[in-house]
């Protein structure tokens, strides 16, 4: 990577984080009701939330906005909107809006069965598929022929939750393919850095994940009324879309290995490199919505709507999170000193445990990318300089960015695709609580043992 383009990642990482005074946790407020909303209106009014979710979203926005409109002025506040769509959101949304309509063009068929052997190795493959293809682009592929592989079953939540935390996120500390490992890479960790650091965790945790689904799935499987269906012969169909999920990831790789300048939009700049990708990622998802055949799309089960709760979730996620993320970066002078100081020694030293519970948990309610960034540099990571105690902090921060994401629905922005699909698809997905719930009483245990054995 050159300078120029490093510092230009160096510039666009920090850009959700605006400058001047800290705001009050009164500012947090809106971004606190989007979570709550989410987590408990699809339990207590799951027809009026799923109609009504577009309107939820845009008044926890103007609950941020206009308030700051009246103490900053409608200029700078639209201006600073402009900024966070135009520089963050549209970068992040039509990246996951390609890699969903190339990732559900893909018509896997046959292979492994519905059995609790056939989906262990199903997931296997998957978790090792994220980190050449990058969460996103592996759990648009495989979930479908996951679901499909088990259709028969009564008890599918299981599976869907295995997934979620072993595709949508454990493979993904294997490669910087994917946020939040790519931001790492783009301010200058190797490219294999993660493979060679993060590895032995993936293979503990993912090990004992698969061990344990296995048994549970066997399990389970036993109370089936009905028997899987024999497995078919192989086939796939979509060869066209995985050319597209493969330029989607190169174009990602290549925003962050050029330097094109800058591009101004009604006042509003980013990365003329990262510009251009908005403009592949909406052409490979014009490419893919015009020649996918309706066969593929059927097969899959193909709906836009699961793209659209999210685009319209994570619309309000990052204009509500940014004041959030002000008072993080603002480490000692800001409202949470009391919680980020336990990540430091009195010695300035980083403290590798408490970076890895401390992103871990901001990443499973915050996002991992965000997440990733304040640790970074809360921990004061200098990538030309990895020694050792260097190197055990930015495993940490990575790791907890990682391996936490699959704790709740917001962890990885892969979780609510594959919520949304295997609802589609008539499981019955948990709310945000009683699959947190879940979640932590699989994974917690698992990343106990991961700080005394890795950490």
């Amino acid at each position: 990577m050159t300078g120029a383009a490093a510092s230009a990642a160096v510039a666009h990482a920090a850009e959700p984080v605006a400058s001047g005074p800290v705001p009050g946790l009164v500012w947090a407020l809106p971004f606190v009701g989007l979570l709550l909303c989410f987590a408990l209106l699809p339990m207590v009014a799951p027809r009026w939330w799923h109609r009504r979710q577009a309107w939820v979203a845009a008044g926890w926005s103007l609950a941020l906005l206009l308030p700051r409109a009246v103490a900053v002025g409608p200029a700078a506040t639209a201006a600073a909107a402009w900024q966070e769509v135009l520089g963050s959101y549209l970068p992040f949304i039509t990246l996951l809006l390609a890699l969903y309509a190339a990732g559900g063009g893909v018509l896997v068929r046959g292979g492994f069965s519905g059995t609790p052997a056939g989906n262990t190795a199903m997931l296997a493959v998957g978790t090792l598929a994220a980190a050449v293809m990058g969460t996103i682009g592996a759990a648009m592929v495989l979930i479908h022929p996951l679901l499909r592989a088990n259709a028969h079953r009564r008890c599918k939540l299981h599976l869907v939750v295995a997934f979620i935390a072993l595709v949508a996120n454990i493979g993904g500390a294997l490669s910087p393919l994917g946020p939040p490992l790519y931001l790492g890479f783009l301010l200058g960790v190797p490219f294999f850095w993660p493979l060679l650091h993060l590895g032995p965790a993936v293979v503990l945790m993912g090990g004992l994940l698969l061990a344990g689904f296995y048994l549970l799935d066997r399990r389970l499987a036993r109370a089936e009324p009905l028997p899987p269906a024999p497995p078919e012969r192989f086939r796939l169909r979509g060869l066209g879309n995985l050319v597209l999920v493969v330029a989607v990831g190169a174009t990602v790789f290549a925003e962050g290995m050029v330097n094109l300048g800058t591009v101004t939009l009604a006042g509003a700049s980013l990365p003329a490199a990262r510009f251009a990708g908005i403009g592949v990622f909406l052409l490979a998802t014009a490419l893919s919505a015009a020649f996918t055949p309706r066969a593929v799309h059927q097969g899959n089960d193909f709906a836009w709507h699961p793209m659209t709760e999210v685009a319209w979730f994570f619309l309000a996620l990052f204009l509500t999170l940014e004041p959030v993320l002000h008072m993080l970066a603002a480490g000692p002078a800001g409202p949470f000193a009391p919680l980020l100081a336990v990540a430091v020694d009195p010695a300035g030293h980083p403290k590798p445990i408490a970076l890895f519970w401390i992103t871990g948990t901001l990443s499973a309610v915050l996002d991992n990318a965000p997440s990733y960034l304040v640790a970074w540099g809360l921990a004061g990571v200098r990538p030309d300089a990895l020694g050792a105690d260097g190197a055990r902090a930015l495993a940490a921060i990575s790791g907890g960015a990682v391996l936490f994401g699959g704790l709740t629905y917001l962890g990885n922005a892969p979780n609510l695709m594959v919520r949304a699909i295997a609802a589609h698809r008539g499981v019955r997905m948990p709310g945000f609580l009683t699959y947190a719930a879940w979640a932590c009483l699989v994974l917690l245990p698992l990343l106990l043992l991961l700080t005394a054995l890795w950490v």
